[in-house]
């Protein structure tokens, strides 16, 4: 869920109305994958519900739950994935489409600032915690570590209760618009 709130965190409730419009749910069937390393990605994916494993070369690299974000880094790069996705469990999915998405990006700098902004702060939050499982560097580089790279700093943690609302404002959104 912690990558969500950076994101839901960040942007404005304008933002979620027009993401929670642009996109539609996807239900995954366990074992369905949803990105396929070094093939192209043409969507960014929400997690909403159920379990998503990361994978490459049959090597499990992590597990993702609801309010994970999936195919970030490609979308950022437009670079084909490292790693596969697939889901775990029957899960579900809100996709929005990577091409609506730059051009929403172009057109509207507020919302690309704010975008990039949250994009950014959770892709540095993940290579503090891979840096921190795996090293980086010299071996005592690590051992000077003043932060718990679990830590929210603390600009985030005054934005988590307000993303937490908008994150729930989101799936409400896309439960009418299904609905509807």
């Amino acid at each position: 869920m912690r990558k969500a709130l950076y994101m839901f965190g960040i942007l404005d409730d304008s933002d979620l109305e027009w993401l929670s419009k642009s996109g539609s749910t996807r239900f995954l069937e366990a074992g369905k994958t949803i990105i396929t390393q070094g093939e192209p990605v043409g969507s960014l994916f929400i997690v909403l519900n159920g379990e998503l494993q990361v994978y490459s070369e049959e090597i499990e690299i992590a597990r993702l739950q609801s309010g994970e974000i999936v195919g970030e880094i490609s979308f950022v790069d437009s670079r084909p994935p490292l790693a596969s996705v697939k889901a775990v469990v029957d899960s579900s999915v809100f996709a929005i489409n990577a091409e609506l998405i730059r051009g929403k990006l172009a057109k509207d700098t507020s919302f690309a600032s704010r975008f990039y902004r949250a994009v950014a702060i959770f892709l540095a939050d993940r290579l503090r915690v891979t840096t921190s499982r795996f090293g980086y560097g010299r071996a005592d580089q690590d051992s000077v570590e003043d932060t718990d790279p679990d830590e929210l700093h603390p600009e985030l943690l005054e934005a988590i209760d307000l993303a937490a609302t908008r994150f729930d404002k989101l799936l409400r959104r896309i439960s009418a618009h299904t609905a509807g």
